[in-house]
């Protein structure tokens, strides 16, 4: 019998504070080797406000990937506030399918917050120039093998792993589901943000 939306949400809820199992070196398979991807900008010549965390606008994103490499979700995470946005992938994850759903989430912010965007050189971001054209977001990618170079990103996905565990098909999350999982970790108080919620800090200039 499928199951309801709202039982779904209670089962992702009981994942949340369980901790996890020490993270290992692996890349997730072929599709996340780092390659050279064309004419790409390394994050080298990425603006100083946004190594300094002192102007919001500016995010780190990857992937999660679920069972046997064959499903993934993209999340995307403002370096400033830690405000997450999660990007439905429903036919997979090939460059194909990442590009328009990539652009589509982004364009849902105001253009004040498009200032960049910082992601890894996993073959997915073969189109980023059709990213960046639909959003008029600079975008740069990190050092091979340099997941620090995302820290705020990969600290994110570590919560993120609470709710979509490893070896779970991620297919099954409706779009609905993922917003409301975003929505619970931003209405989680932080210790970086003393103790503020990201919602809270990026909330105002949501509105503008």
């Amino acid at each position: 019998m499928e199951q309801s939306r709202g039982a779904l949400r209670r089962d992702l809820a009981k994942c949340l504070r369980t901790g996890r199992g020490l993270r290992q070196p692996n890349r997730q398979g072929t599709q996340r080797k780092s390659r050279v991807l064309p004419d790409m900008i390394n994050i080298a010549e990425r603006p100083a406000e946004a190594d300094d965390r002192a102007v919001p606008g500016h995010w780190e994103g990857d992937l999660i990937i679920g069972k046997a490499n064959a499903s993934a979700i993209g999340t995307l995470v403002e370096r400033t506030t830690g405000y997450t946005m999660l990007v439905h992938l429903p036919e997979g994850y090939k460059p194909a399918q990442v590009a328009p759903a990539l652009a589509a989430k982004i364009q849902t912010l105001p253009a004040q917050l498009r200032g960049s965007l910082t992601w890894d050189q996993g073959v997915e971001m073969r189109d980023w120039k059709q990213v960046r054209m639909a959003t008029d977001m600079a975008i740069f990618f990190c050092d091979p093998h340099a997941p620090w170079q995302r820290g705020t990103n990969e600290n994110t996905n570590g919560l993120l792993r609470q709710y979509f565990p490893k070896g779970t098909d991620l297919s099954v999350h409706s779009e609905a589901d993922l917003d409301w999982v975003a929505a619970e970790l931003n209405d989680r108080p932080r210790k970086r943000l003393a103790f503020k919620k990201p919602i809270e800090q990026i909330g105002p200039l949501l509105l503008r």
